[in-house]
């Protein structure tokens, strides 16, 4: 049971934009109402986007939606988050993101046990045509399938 996953949410929008290189897993610092609303799926990682600052890493514009009965207790929902990481793997990190053309970029929400994960991926951007040639591999694939299907 500890090491069970259910995934709450994907950014499938890092996965086209990007060539994702490396992934690693990190915490996640939260408050009792993002958590219930995290637990609900009401959670959005669609432009979102990772920082190292002052030896910390940071997730931001990751939106976790008002948790209704939450009332004053309820956080701005695009609020810097920190992750929680090794510090040696931070270094190491932030090492590479200094290069010319990476990023880091969030991919999904988990949880693993009782507790929230967010993978994180160590990203490159990908260029006009390499999106396009993506978007025809897929099609010829679902193509090839749908033909497979038929006989």
């Amino acid at each position: 049971m500890k090491n069970s996953l259910k995934t709450i949410c994907r950014n499938k929008k890092a996965y086209h934009d990007y060539n994702v290189i490396e992934n690693f897993e990190a915490g996640i610092e939260l408050f009792g109402t993002e958590v219930k609303s995290l637990r609900l799926g009401r959670v959005n990682l669609k432009d979102s986007w990772c920082s190292v600052t002052k030896g910390q890493l940071f997730l931001n514009k990751m939106h976790i939606s008002h948790y209704k009965q939450g009332n004053i207790f309820n956080r701005n929902p695009t609020r810097v988050r920190r992750l929680l990481a090794h510090k040696r793997e931070i270094m190491r990190l932030y090492g590479t993101i200094k290069q010319q053309g990476y990023s880091l970029v969030p991919l999904s929400v988990y949880l693993k046990g009782s507790l929230f994960k967010v993978q994180v991926g160590l990203c490159k951007g990908k260029k006009l045509y390499d999106k396009r040639r993506a978007i025809a591999e897929k099609t010829a694939k679902r193509d090839m399938q749908r033909a497979f299907k038929q006989f």
